[in-house]
């Protein structure tokens, strides 16, 4: 109790502006685990990895885990992710799981499709 006989909370209120940006911070700091199913050493797939690469570079730097399987070498990791179409790309976490095919060119497109959170 303070001099004055009311009661003095040392608890303090989060104002929603303050939420926002906890969650900002969260999304910032989460990381990102992506697997890439590719087919061998063609065209499409190098340049699948090289846009993946330079995307996660420039959004997600020091926060993504990329995984290059290539399905002709371990044909029962695609089996087990169901992959009907290479290159196909799934976003493990942050959850929900999404999944993308193509060669991950269109930048924008990745980032809406992934719902990459960005910082």
């Amino acid at each position: 109790m303070s001099s004055n006989g009311s009661k003095v909370s040392n608890s303090s209120k989060v104002s929603n502006g303050d939420k926002a940006h906890s969650k900002e911070q969260k999304a910032a700091k989460e990381k990102y685990h992506l697997r890439l199913f590719v087919t061998g050493q063609t065209s499409r797939s190098t340049q699948s990895v090289e846009n993946l690469r330079r995307l996660c570079e420039k959004y997600l730097k020091g926060r993504y885990e990329l995984e290059v399987i290539d399905i002709y070498q371990q044909p029962a990791m695609a089996s087990e992710n169901q992959i009907i179409a290479a290159p196909t790309l799934i976003k493990r976490l942050p959850l929900p799981l999404r999944r993308l095919v193509g060669d991950f060119s269109n930048q924008d497109r990745v980032i809406v499709g992934l719902d990459l959170r960005l910082a």
